[in-house]
């Protein structure tokens, strides 16, 4: 399991949620919602970035995500995410990380 890092996102007037219009990927116990290139979760009264804290290696994983894959694709920072068995993976050299 992720730690997740608290990085509220300032000057967010946008309400996400259900039919807000942007892509939402189940994430642990919350919901993300794609905005802007980054994956935002809405926090008490505020919403953050949702970042994982970390290196957390994905165990055993013998599909090789990509373009065609049948797995949603979410764009995150400088690389792509793939939602696979509720959760996010990465790519990341020979191993897939957990985000």
């Amino acid at each position: 399991m992720t730690t997740l890092e608290h990085h509220p996102h300032t000057d967010h007037d946008h309400v996400h949620g259900p039919g807000c219009g942007h892509v939402s990927v189940p994430h642990g116990d919350h919901v993300d919602y794609v905005h802007d290139g980054h994956l935002h979760r809405v926090h008490d009264d505020h919403v953050d970035e949702c970042e994982s804290a970390g290196h957390s290696v994905h165990g055993t994983h013998e599909h090789h995500h990509g373009e065609g894959c049948g797995h949603v694709s979410v764009p995150h920072g400088d690389h792509v995410d793939y939602v696979h068995d509720g959760h996010r993976h990465a790519e990341h050299g020979d191993h897939y990380d957990e985000h």
